[in-house]
């Protein structure tokens, strides 16, 4: 089993989170750094700590996480000009929280992905 995180709190309710969606796979949460007015993180309840973890049994989490953002970016306002979904993993990709998770980030232009 995976270490107890940030997100394993926030999850078990024993860091309060400003929570904008939940089932039994996943949670979602605001952002408490955000990088666009709408700046969610979508994360399984299952730990899993980075995309090199996932395993076959964690596909129906993983295929939530994106049904998750579709509905979280229709009540927040932000399906129909677009949104940005991002995943890092490990140092080089800019993960800081050794729990998958999925950005949602929307509410303006959000411009290139990376510079050249």
């Amino acid at each position: 089993m995976a270490e107890e995180t940030l997100f394993t709190k926030i999850i078990n309710k024993e860091i309060p989170a400003d929570m904008v969606y939940e089932d039994d796979l996943v949670a979602a949460f605001r952002d408490i750094n955000p990088q666009a007015p709408t700046h969610i993180l979508i994360v399984p309840k299952k730990p899993i700590p980075t995309v090199d973890d996932v395993s076959e049994e964690d596909e129906a989490a993983l295929g939530r996480l994106f049904t998750a953002a579709a509905k979280i970016a229709r009540r927040e306002g932000i399906s129909s000009n677009g949104y940005r979904l991002i995943i890092n993993c490990r140092e080089h990709g800019g993960q800081e929280v050794y729990h998958l998770h999925m950005h949602l980030l929307g509410g303006r232009p959000l411009g290139r992905m990376l510079s050249r």
